[in-house]
């Protein structure tokens, strides 16, 4: 039943990611040299990648302006509503399809950050990676460059063009993206209660199992329920 659930999940991940990416959303980037721009972007563009094994965003000032592509060493982060996304390299024991350099989504900004990205492409031009929906997070810090960046809403990164693409979230750990390692079932336990110790209740939840891998989206949500409730005068 579990096996099935979760065929579900990401099936219904794959069709939201899909339509969503393809709309113009207000947000801004940061480039290489720390300059902002503020209008619309759109992070599944098709098309051919302006630089080789790189993923790549396209964006325009507004409705009226032509837009123009930017790929990745190009840029620090961007920011989509509550959702940042900051450039990154694949660790050194992973490889993401084509792209040497891609976007990972800043998941939780705290000393230990948590990183989201996903969605291995198995053809068509354009980014290997695609971000799931669900797991908007505070603001994020650590590109690829240590830069800091803004905030996240979940949606496929980098080219589509036809490609199809296995949906499936991974998740990574690290003080800066340099410095990313998978999380996985025997990490998990450790990693989490180090990024989410300031907060006994959940940690207590973590050490319990009621939260694991399987459902970190869950664990994400109330962290940051209890987070928000915590700092309120007089909570």
């Amino acid at each position: 039943m579990r096996s099935i659930l979760s065929i579900l999940f990401f099936s219904t991940l794959f069709v939201s990611t899909k339509s969503f990416g393809q709309k113009w959303l207000p947000g801004h980037f940061t480039d290489d040299k720390g300059n902002v721009e503020i209008g619309l972007i759109r992070i599944n563009p098709s098309g051919k990648a302006p630089v080789k094994d790189e993923g790549f965003i396209e964006f325009k000032a507004d409705n009226k302006s032509n837009s123009f592509k930017l790929s990745a060493t190009e840029l620090r982060s961007f920011v989509i509503g509550r959702d940042s996304f900051v450039v990154a390299h694949a660790p050194g024991n992973e490889t993401w399809a084509k792209n040497e350099f891609d976007f990972v989504r800043v998941v939780l900004d705290e000393d230990l950050k948590l990183y989201a990205a996903g969605g291995v492409k198995t053809g068509g031009g354009g980014s290997g990676l695609s971000i799931a929906p669900g797991l908007s997070t505070g603001v994020g810090t650590g590109g690829y460059s240590g830069a800091a960046v803004g905030t996240g809403v979940s949606v496929p990164i980098g080219g589509g063009g036809g490609s199809s693409y296995y949906e499936k979230v991974v998740y990574y750990y690290g003080d800066n993206t340099a410095n990313m390692k998978r999380l996985n079932d025997q990490n998990f336990e450790d990693i989490m209660t180090d990024i989410m110790g300031d907060y006994p209740e959940v940690v207590d939840k973590i050490k319990a199992k009621v939260y694991v891998l399987e459902n970190i989206d869950r664990l994400i949500a109330y962290f940051k329920q209890v987070k928000a409730t915590a700092s309120k005068p007089g909570s």
